[in-house]
């Protein structure tokens, strides 16, 4: 699946995201946000741009994929509470995840990390969101 080269790589990208957690997964929202399906699940929140709701959630899934990523090889362990909320209590289509969020998460970190997101980088954290979210859908089966 991943290469060791490719995990470090993804922990150090991840490392960068911490600070600017909030901000990165609030774009990333905002880019989500603009397809017709996805409005749905956020009807309860303020979802403007720059908005505290859009932020503080943005926050919560940027922090959840670094928190993943420490250890990859747990990714099931790690995101066990989160694949029940959002299979059973929030009941989000799970193709959303792969198809619409990772698609604009990767826009939005070669946004911000313009050179050093390289292809071989986006590659690997291509391949790491596919892992995530697919271990976020598996509750779904």
């Amino acid at each position: 699946m991943l290469s060791d080269k490719e995990k470090k790589m993804i922990l150090d990208i991840c490392n960068r995201l911490t600070p600017i957690a909030a901000t990165i997964g609030a774009d990333a929202l905002n880019l989500f946000i603009v397809y017709p399906g996805a409005k749905t699940y956020f009807s309860h929140l303020d979802i403007s741009p720059r908005s505290t709701h859009l932020r503080s959630h943005g926050e919560k899934i940027i922090l959840a994929i670094v928190e993943a990523a420490q250890d990859i090889s747990q990714l099931t362990e790690t995101l066990a509470t989160l694949q029940t909320l959002h299979a059973y209590t929030l009941r989000i289509d799970p193709g959303k995840f792969k198809q619409l969020f990772s698609h604009c998460l990767l826009i939005t970190l070669a946004c911000y990390l313009q050179d050093d997101f390289t292809e071989v980088a986006h590659a690997a954290m291509d391949k790491y969101l596919s892992a995530f979210v697919a271990v976020l859908a598996e509750k779904y089966r």
